[in-house]
C-alpha cells in the first residue's frame, strides 16, 4: 500500500484554507453535502430544520424545511404550537416533498432496469460480433442438442425457401424468353 500511485480518501486536518480559490471551491463543495445531510435527515427522522451559511466572501446561503416561517417560529417558541396557515403550508410542502421523493424513486429504478437492458443488449451484440469474426461453423460446435434440431429446422426452411425462389426466376425466366 505503501507505493500507491494516489492517495484516496484520507484524513484532512482540520485548519484554514489559505489559498482563496481552494477555501472558495471547498465551501462550495462542503455546503452542498450539508445539504444533502440536511434533506436525509427530514425524509429518515421526518424533522423540520434550518440551515444558515455565511460563505467566505459574506453571501449568505440557507436551507429551511418546511418553510423559513415554520423554522423561525418554532425556534422563538419551541413549547407553542404553529398557527393554522403555518401548519398548513408545512403539511403541503411536506406532501409535495414526499411526492418528489417517490417519483425521484421511480426514475432510479427504471434507470437501474434500463441500464440493465442496455447491459444485456451490449452482450448480446458482443456475442454476434464475435461469432462474425469465426466462422458459423465454429459456432455450432457450442450448440445443444436442442438447439442443433432447432437450427437444422431453420436451414431447412431457408433451403425450402431458396429453392421456390429459384423455380420463380426459372420460370419467369423461361416465360419472359418465348
Amino acid at each position: 500500500m505503501e507505493n500507491t500511485k494516489n492517495k484516496g480518501r484520507r484524513k484532512i486536518p482540520m485548519k484554514k484554507i489559505e489559498k482563496q480559490g481552494d477555501r472558495y471551491s471547498t465551501f462550495s463543495k462542503r455546503r452542498t453535502g450539508l445539504y444533502k445531510k440536511a434533506s436525509e435527515l427530514i425524509t429518515k427522522c421526518d424533522v423540520d430544520i434550518g440551515v444558515t451559511i455565511f460563505s467566505p466572501t459574506g453571501k449568505p446561503f440557507s436551507f429551511f424545511h418546511p418553510t423559513t416561517d415554520a423554522i423561525i417560529y418554532r425556534f422563538q417558541n419551541p413549547d407553542m404550537q404553529l398557527s393554522p396557515s403555518t401548519r398548513l403550508v408545512a403539511t403541503h410542502v411536506r406532501n409535495r416533498v414526499n411526492q418528489l421523493n417517490s417519483r425521484l424513486a421511480e426514475l432510479d429504478t427504471k434507470l437501474d432496469t434500463i441500464e440493465d437492458a442496455a447491459i444485456a443488449r451490449k452482450k448480446v451484440y458482443d456475442q454476434v460480433i464475435e461469432t462474425r469474426h469465426r466462422g458459423w461453423w465454429e459456432s455450432i460446435e457450442q450448440l445443444n442438442a436442442d438447439e442443433v434440431i432447432e437450427f437444422e429446422a431453420w436451414l431447412n426452411n431457408v433451403v425450402f425457401h431458396m429453392h421456390n425462389r429459384l423455380n420463380q426466376l426459372k420460370n419467369g425466366a423461361s416465360s419472359s424468353g418465348m
